[in-house]
């Protein structure tokens, strides 16, 4: 306990033995299979069963590739899996876990309604992480008592692939709390880069223009979808091209983003609209089978 009778915050990574993952779907199996693969008991959240059992199925999936491809080994899998548990109740997936991450849906009042629940049953001290790509952490660390306990973990699809993490600080972040947000992304077999909490942090705005402008490209006629995005692969060494990438992320979750920039730092993320009509014809990407291309059993047609 410190010295005004609060508990003492998480600033350890040999202090967490226990996480909770909110949302199980895109992100949050991922980050989900990398904790518990790194050692961590992990509890994954979500509103139904149904959701959990599709989420469990992908991180076996994942994790039978991994030990097909000689990635992972037969014990670390069945360890990891082990480690793994679901819940569709908030209360009981954090209780006393000393670190939260929420992968909900891209809402802040979400967020900030999911935090207030998390903190009734969580470690009066610990680190609560938000995977959001674009929202302030300032605005959804005010919903609860002791907001310097409160990062942006930003993890990239597909997590158990992708090694970077971003992580957010807000101007009443702990830097303790920081630093071990930091060496949590490293014991996940991630590098973390610290940015400052402002919209669309260093990824999202960066990623969007580019993706943005393949849009308007691919909207005005100068090149197929595919040729765009041959060009960024081969002409500068993308290993995904930006409307495949868009495709990748989901059409609704850029337009979501593209949007709140427009509103938040200039009209230049203004998005095209093609990316409306997709997303009103229900064409998202790979997780509806269409959106820039075709997808199929999850891979890309040509």
């Amino acid at each position: 306990m410190s010295e005004n009778g609060q508990s003492e915050l998480i600033t350890k990574v040999e202090d967490i033995g226990r996480v909770a993952v909110l949302g199980a779907g895109t992100m949050g199996h991922g980050i989900a299979q990398v904790a518990a693969m790194a050692g961590f008991d992990v509890v994954m959240r979500d509103l139904e069963e149904g959701f959990l059992d599709k989420a469990m199925k992908k991180i076996g999936a994942n994790l039978d590739k991994g030990v097909a491809r000689g990635k992972v080994s037969a014990e670390d899998r069945d360890a990891a899996l082990k480690r793994l548990t679901t819940s569709t109740s908030i209360a009981k997936a954090c209780e006393g876990a000393q670190l939260v991450i929420e992968a909900v849906p891209e809402s802040i009042d979400l967020k900030r309604e999911t935090f207030a629940a998390v903190v009734e049953t969580a470690h009066p001290g610990a680190v609560l992480a938000t995977n959001t790509s674009s929202l302030s952490i300032a605005q959804i660390a005010e919903s609860i008592p002791r907001p310097e306990r409160v990062v942006g973990m930003h993890f990239f699809n597909p997590v158990h692939i992708m090694k970077l993490v971003e992580v957010v600080k807000h101007e009443g972040s702990s830097e303790a709390v920081v630093q071990c947000a930091r060496d949590i992304a490293a014991k996940l077999g991630k590098t973390g880069i610290t940015v400052k909490d402002t919209p669309g942090f260093a990824s999202s705005r960066l990623g969007l223009v580019i993706g943005l402008e393949a849009m308007r490209m691919f909207e005005q006629g100068v090149a197929s979808a595919e040729d765009i995005d041959t060009a960024m692969k081969l002409g500068y060494g993308h290993p995904m091209g930006p409307l495949e990438l868009t495709d990748l992320v989901g059409l609704d979750v850029r337009l979501s983003i593209a949007e709140y920039l427009t509103e938040t730092v200039s009209a230049g993320f203004t998005p095209p609209q093609v990316l409306k009509d997709l997303v009103a014809d229900g064409k998202l990407g790979k997780k509806s089978g269409e959106g820039f291309y075709v997808w199929k059993d999850g891979k890309r047609q040509s």
